[in-house]
């Protein structure tokens, strides 16, 4: 059993057990990776692999244990790398944060920039995605850090905390009925509702606000970017339900914002990494950073009324 076999087995697992992928990444042709496979299994005794011809279907019960600690080493590998380059003080690296389009836009231009005062050789890559993608960015190695709302479930290969709470705001345009009132879940639902994709930025709350009063939602349009909401509200499509770190004053000053933290329960922000990974210094440095924002951006939501409008300012969003 050598290094170049057991890279051959992680690669199989990142291409799907496709050996011409596998040949391809690692600049050899397919009948050497074939032949390498087949010798680790001659010295193991068994086949770690289904096939039909001379294609591979998948692991077998053997072959999925044997996986399990070839993605064990291939870890182990990539700490040691991160750790050598940390000793080193190496401020040349690359960070890449997996994240959606609401949290790269309205939430980490403050930490990222902290992080880029103390850095700036490091590299940044932003990977936008829905986040169900966003976990297995990780477990791709695709990402260092996720950043998201929805879908961080439970998972004993990552260390899940919170980032930071917030509340969704109806927006509306300026002549709207529902201004000055006081607003209930009965009176949106008379109106079409604008709100986010499935599985983006906290709908699922806002699903939950209205299923357990027992009032149908007519979501007449839903999309992840709450850009596009706010577009199709301008446009007289009906009511849209945003976060509240959505609303930009200077840019939303023909929309008016009002509060919906008495009708839908908060929204939590979460970040992820991997738990076995060996975080550099400039990793846990960029932590630091959004933990500090997340205790600002918290806290400037704890007094966000004025009479039921959404306040910028007073929550702290204009700095």
């Amino acid at each position: 059993m050598n290094l170049n076999q057991l890279e051959i087995l992680h690669l199989l697992q990142e291409t799907g057990y496709n050996l011409t992928k596998v040949a391809e990444k690692m600049n050899i042709v397919q009948s050497a990776v074939s032949r390498q496979l087949l010798m680790l299994e001659d010295e193991i005794g068994t086949p770690l692999f289904e096939r039909h011809g001379k294609r591979l279907l998948g692991p077998t019960p053997l072959g999925v244990r044997i996986l399990e600690e070839v993605t064990s080493v291939n870890q182990a590998k990539r700490n040691i790398r991160a750790l050598a380059d940390d000793f080193l003080d190496n401020r040349n690296g690359t960070l890449h944060i997996a994240t959606t389009h609401t949290q790269a836009k309205y939430f980490l231009p403050t930490p990222i920039s902290k992080f880029r005062e103390k850095y700036p050789g490091i590299k940044i890559y932003i990977e936008q995605s829905s986040p169900g993608n966003l976990i297995n960015f990780l477990h791709q190695h695709k990402a260092d850090i996720a950043i998201c709302t929805e879908k961080m479930d439970e998972d004993e290969k990552l260390v899940i905390k919170p980032c930071y709470q917030w509340y969704h705001i109806a927006v509306v345009l300026k002549n709207h009925p529902l201004i000055g009132e006081n607003i209930t879940l009965e009176r949106l639902a008379t109106y079409p509702i604008l709100t986010y994709s499935r599985g983006f930025t906290g709908r699922s709350n806002i699903e939950r606000a209205f299923d357990e009063e027992g009032i149908y939602l007519d979501i007449t349009l839903a999309a992840a970017d709450s850009d596009v909401i706010k577009t199709y509200v301008r446009l007289g499509f009906g009511v849209g339900i945003i976060a509240g770190t959505s609303y930009e004053p200077d840019i939303d000053s023909d929309l008016v914002a009002l509060d919906l933290a008495h009708l839908i329960s908060p929204s939590t922000t979460k970040f992820a990494y991997l738990k076995q990974s060996y975080l550099p210094s400039f990793t846990r440095y960029f932590i630091e950073q959004l933990q500090s924002s997340s205790r600002q951006t918290s806290s400037s939501f704890e007094s966000t009324k004025s009479n039921g409008i959404f306040s910028p300012a007073k929550a702290g969003l204009l700095n």
